[in-house]
């Protein structure tokens, strides 16, 4: 199938073309039709499948279809979303995809000043993207005016439910028409999301691209057993023996990001942190300078890389495993991309052990263990009675690697060093 087979309108098949998008993918061939027929949209789809032109391409040529002319332009399409990455990256999509329409789009989002985006809503816009607490703080202070709304796309659904922002969502559900056209996507669907699909969707269709919490199959997964310590010393390693010149490293943490920075800036490697604490502007400068690969390394929380968009990452680094399974798929899911090949390189630590374990579970395969590094941490397989630590004196003589059962329940416990 390719994107005129979806009957869309001439500008936005250009725009397209210009973008050099030809065939759609799955989330976008299953989703367009049913938003064009004005249905409510229920959409499991993890990151990189392409789903915010799946909504965003209706949208817009359904708004372009409307000949009502207005003395001042209203909103008739509000997208929520949990960062300010996220909806700078949406919104930058949406302008791409409307160049040739006379539809206006505005993105607002917290931490910087009001009174830019309280300008641009007094000109009047048809597309509003909005992080929930800069939308409740203008629409109570009366700079917003959702009346006349149309489509309300909800995404990020999960990532709203992790980050807290889900009382501010239902807030905004409140204060929105109830006569609505309503989007709502997740990556994953816990029994909260459920809950609130039930509550705001109306007898809706169902796109579910990926089944829940697997892995792309491209991407080539490994996990290093290391030491806390050690790590640092173990991604310059990497860095160097593997030539690794680009990737997105994941920290559990701000301070560990910041921390993980300095260190790799100390060994003269080009790095910089993003997450809540950077301010908005240092924010950009680096995912910019990350997107035109002046930069090498991005270091990156959960949330503040929900907005990192990048076809041609090849590398993912997961300094810290995180301790939800589904947000190791989602850090992966950054990698491997279009089609391409990718790579995701794993540590773990004695700690995180348990986390391992979860996220193998999760995406039903065991992760393969590289043990051929210089900051191994020994591996002790689990046998009855007291032959342990024979077993593992047997290893350090010989060399042997221990062996790696495929049943990931059953994998030996990583051991400190001694």
């Amino acid at each position: 199938m390719q994107f005129k087979d979806l009957k869309l309108i001439a500008p936005i098949l250009k725009a397209l073309d210009a973008s050099g998008y030809e065939t759609p993918t799955p989330i976008q061939e299953q989703a367009i039709p049913i938003i064009f027929q004005k249905r409510d949209l229920l959409g499991c789809a993890q990151t990189g499948t392409g789903k915010t032109a799946a909504f965003a391409i209706p949208i817009l040529q359904m708004l372009s279809y409307s000949k009502e002319k207005t003395a001042k332009k209203q909103i008739r399409a509000l997208v929520l979303t949990p960062t300010r990455e996220l909806a700078i990256q949406i919104h930058e999509n949406f302008n791409t995809y409307s160049k040739d329409l006379q539809i206006r789009n505005l993105v607002i989002y917290g931490g910087v000043g009001q009174q830019p985006q309280r300008d641009a809503l007094k000109k009047g816009i048809d597309v509003l993207i909005a992080t929930p607490g800069r939308l409740l703080d203008l629409y109570n202070q009366g700079y917003i005016d959702l009346k006349s709304l149309e489509f309300f796309v909800l995404d990020e659904a999960d990532r709203m439910l992790d980050m807290g922002f889900i009382h501010d969502v239902k807030k905004i559900i409140n204060i929105i028409p109830t006569k609505r056209q309503t989007l709502l996507f997740s990556a994953t669907m816990p029994s909260e999301i459920q809950k609130l699909s039930s509550h705001i969707l109306n007898d809706p269709s169902k796109v579910e691209v990926t089944p829940e919490s697997t892995t792309a199959e491209k991407i080539q997964q490994s996990v290093y057993f290391v030491s806390k310590n050690d790590k640092r010393h173990l991604l310059t390693h990497l860095l160097e023996v593997e030539n690794i010149d680009h990737a997105l490293v994941f920290s559990r943490t701000k301070h560990g990001a910041d921390r993980i920075v300095k260190d790799l800036q100390k060994k003269g490697i080009q790095a910089a942190a993003i997450h809540g604490n950077k301010s908005q502007s240092a924010r950009q400068n680096a995912l910019r300078n990350f997107k035109d690969r002046s930069l090498k390394l991005l270091v990156a929380t959960d949330i503040a890389a929900r907005g990192i968009d990048i076809d041609e990452l090849a590398n993912v680094i997961n300094f810290d495993l995180p301790n939800i399974p589904e947000s190791y798929v989602h850090r992966i899911g950054r990698t491997g991309r279009a089609g391409r090949d990718g790579r995701a390189i794993s540590f773990c630590d004695d700690e995180e052990y348990a986390y391992l374990m979860d996220i193998e579970k999760s995406i039903r395969m065991e992760i393969p263990v590289i043990e051929n590094h210089p900051y191994s941490l020994k591996i002790v397989p689990k046998k009855n009675g007291n032959t342990a630590g024979k077993a593992k004196n047997e290893q350090q003589k010989t060399g042997s690697k221990s062996s790696h059962n495929k049943s990931f329940q059953r994998r030996p416990k990583p051991k400190r060093r001694d």
